[in-house]
């Protein structure tokens, strides 16, 4: 088969990067492009995955959005076209992680798409998403009504547990990060991700996570605290960096072995939250937008904590435990989940296909 794959912010390659393994060892076409925004592209370099980049991030406005979507989605159209020629051969099927880009441009080539998201309350991109693609992958927490209105009634394909605990299930954490930062292993390693502020659903200043600032800061001086912020975008590490005690790295990072090897990990968004809970690393949200029914299974499990105040986080060291209580679960269970249009179809059969590679 043809598959062409779209990445559009950072946390969409690693979750896709087994994906296109699988699908690679399984002798498969597998073309991939990368949207020019956060460490989209840095983390493809890093982890060698070959792709083109198309387009970049227009800004938060939600019409500078709407122009973005308009102008890459129709670039993509052009280069999938291009590349048919160049192959003689179209593609089978499109697949993405929240991308509305690759979803508008399948549908108007006419290529089956799945999408991928484990958040149910970004509303607008849904809207477009669960309409156009044939097939919605989501972990089984998301009850499938909440997604009715979106388009998705009939569409949705559920994975037990994280996406993180897929992804991450050939991972091993390596200790080169520690060196690469100058981090001291005797004192406390807390990692940081900002809001999203650039999403539609985060539009507004978190008041929480600039108090939560503020005592790293002041743990940083007074007690040795090590905080590594990992920025989103440009200006936010722009910003960051001016704060005296903490260290934001200049590029992407192994952030995975960051946090498998830090005492506390705390994150205003979603993947890095769920990353810390799959590698047993205590872990608060100061998210304070609505909560997606993930995040709301995993603190009433416990997993992950609420932060209500910076006063309760706790910065001192911990006891790693052993990584053999990590939930590891096989990406492949993802791969026939998202070509399952394909075999509703019967154009192919990719579970045997896949097995056979």
């Amino acid at each position: 088969m043809r598959v062409w794959i779209d990445l559009t912010n950072s946390p969409h390659v690693l979750v896709m990067r087994p994906i296109i393994q699988r699908l690679r060892g399984a002798g498969h076409d597998v073309r991939v492009t990368a949207r020019d925004f956060a460490q989209t592209v840095e983390l493809c370099q890093r982890l060698n995955i070959p792709h083109t980049v198309i387009g970049s991030h227009r800004g938060g406005r939600v019409a500078a959005k709407a122009l973005g979507l308009a102008s890459r989605s129709v670039a993509l159209v052009r280069w999938a076209r291009a590349d048919a020629r160049a192959a003689d051969a179209r593609f089978d099927i499109a697949l993405g992680h929240g991308s509305n880009d690759v979803s508008i441009a399948a549908a108007l080539l006419r290529i089956p798409s799945a999408t991928m998201f484990d958040y149910e309350w970004a509303t607008v991109q849904h809207n477009v998403n669960c309409r156009l693609a044939r097939a919605v992958v989501v972990p089984d927490a998301i009850p499938p009504a909440r997604l009715d209105r979106y388009g998705a009634r009939g569409k949705v394909r559920a994975y037990e547990g994280l996406k993180e605990e897929y992804y991450l299930a050939d991972f091993e954490p390596s200790e080169a990060v520690l060196e690469d930062l100058s981090l001291d292993r005797t004192r406390p390693i807390v990692v940081v991700r900002p809001p999203p502020e650039v999403s539609l659903y985060h539009r507004f200043e978190n008041d929480l996570f600039a108090a939560v600032l503020q005592r790293l800061r002041s743990s940083a001086q007074q007690d040795g605290t090590q905080p590594v912020v990992l920025p989103r975008v440009q200006s936010q590490r722009a910003q960051l960096s001016e704060i005296p005690g903490f260290l934001v790295p200049a590029h992407a990072i192994d952030a995975q072995s960051l946090i498998a090897h830090a005492d506390l990990v705390i994150s205003a968004g979603g993947t890095m939250n769920r990353e810390a809970v799959a590698l047993g690393t205590p872990v608060y949200t100061t998210f304070e937008g609505r909560l997606g029914a993930v995040d709301e299974r995993l603190i009433a499990e416990g997993r992950l904590r609420r932060l209500e105040h910076p006063d309760g986080l706790d910065l001192a060291k911990r006891e790693h435990s052993s990584a053999g209580s990590r939930v590891r679960r096989d990406p492949q269970a993802l791969v026939e989940l998202l070509l399952s249009p394909l075999q509703a179809a019967g154009a192919h059969t990719p579970s045997r296909a896949l097995r056979s590679g």
